[in-house]
């Protein structure tokens, strides 16, 4: 149930609940754990807990053996995909910082996944058309730079199988969905494909997150 409070937009997650529930549903082992803490020098803008159980629940319900992110920071929601993928499968992580990519190939070596994950370093625009040879995708994971989120969907739709999941974070734009700004337009420009393409619903985690399932052609 909801009321008109929630509808309208308020939240009844405070920080104990959400420590909670995060702790009772998506608790960190040393991996996890590692890969959270981020380094001095490396903001710390992955996704939370929560969020990271989310995104493997749905890698495991699609059955994921192929999977592409783009925004791999130091690699904890990498891990939580990567752990999710059926046997035999593949996670392609791309990452425009070579300082955070070293640290992320660090981080899922310690977690044991280094023959499962191949983080590419690069921009997202440039390095995604160099992995079309491996698809079609089960699952594509967007969390990079929000000016090109428009590009990061389009090419996401054209290269995931019919089935497949196109998820996008961030997808409220830390309350800036509506501005007519590059990132307002692009954002805005990303839900519409979206919802144009696929069964989808803006989830509303903290910062909402777009789930979009790939219709047949």
């Amino acid at each position: 149930m909801a009321d008109d409070d929630s509808r309208a937009g308020s939240r009844y997650a405070t920080r104990p609940i959400l420590d909670w529930c995060a702790q009772t549903h998506a608790p960190h082992d040393a991996a996890l754990a590692r890969a959270f803490a981020t380094p001095e020098g490396v903001p710390a803008i992955m996704v939370g807990p929560s969020e990271g159980q989310l995104l493997a629940l749905l890698c495991k319900l699609a059955g994921a053996r192929k999977v592409v992110e783009v925004g791999t920071l130091v690699g904890y929601s990498t891990i939580h995909m990567a752990r999710a993928l059926a046997p035999g499968g593949h996670l392609w992580s791309i990452e425009f910082d070579p300082k955070h990519a070293a640290i992320a190939r660090d981080n899922l070596a310690a977690a044991g996944l280094a023959d499962r994950v191949t983080v590419v370093e690069g921009a997202g625009v440039d390095v995604l058309p160099t992995l079309e040879p491996h698809g079609p995708f089960d699952v594509v994971f967007i969390d990079a730079d929000k000016v090109n989120y428009d590009r990061y969907g389009a090419w996401a739709i054209a290269n995931l199988r019919p089935g497949g999941l196109v998820l996008g974070d961030n997808s409220f734009l830390f309350g800036e969905l509506m501005d007519e700004s590059d990132r307002g337009r692009a954002m805005r420009g990303f839900h519409e494909l979206v919802a144009k393409s696929c069964d989808s619903v803006n989830i509303p985690t903290p910062d909402g997150l777009v789930l979009g399932i790939k219709r047949p052609s």
